[in-house]
């Protein structure tokens, strides 16, 4: 055997289609654009999306509004979640998320003051609302933004 002689297997090669050179090849005349209209004519090309004059599709949808990308989206916890804790624990993010009451930390975590605190806790966050802080600290705890020394 030798480089020459090597051949590709039957039906491994395919002819190209020759539009438009004759009846005999089986594309003559109209070279498989069908009779009449737009698509059948030299030169046509159609924008994207374009449905022949029906509304398009990505116009018939509602669209959606936006994100502002300077917004800043805290993981909020109520005081009545923190009461899980044992008296004298420091709440920390890290600690919020192990015990799964955020699911993710996003920009912080903000307390809010929605139930009732009946524990003495040392509560690290990044944002308090002045009920939940009033609240902290009134049952003996302390607030402390995360971030913050001692």
């Amino acid at each position: 055997m030798e480089l020459h002689s090597l051949k590709n297997a039957k039906g491994a090669k395919k002819a190209r289609k020759r539009r438009g050179r004759g009846s005999g090849s089986g594309l003559g005349k109209t070279a498989g654009r069908g009779q009449k209209g737009q698509k059948s004519r030299s030169g046509f090309s159609m924008r994207a999306g374009f449905e022949g004059g029906q509304m398009p599709l990505i116009r018939r949808l509602p669209k959606g509004g936006f994100t502002p990308p300077s917004q800043v989206r805290y993981a909020v916890v109520n005081l009545a979640a923190l009461n899980r804790f044992e008296d004298g624990t420091e709440v920390t993010p890290e600690l919020l998320l192990e015990t799964n009451l955020v699911g993710k930390l996003g920009d912080g975590i903000k307390i809010l003051a929605r139930g009732k605190l009946e524990r003495r806790l040392d509560v690290r966050a990044h944002r308090f609302s002045a009920a939940a802080r009033a609240a902290i600290e009134a049952a003996g705890g302390t607030c402390r933004l995360v971030g913050e020394l001692s």
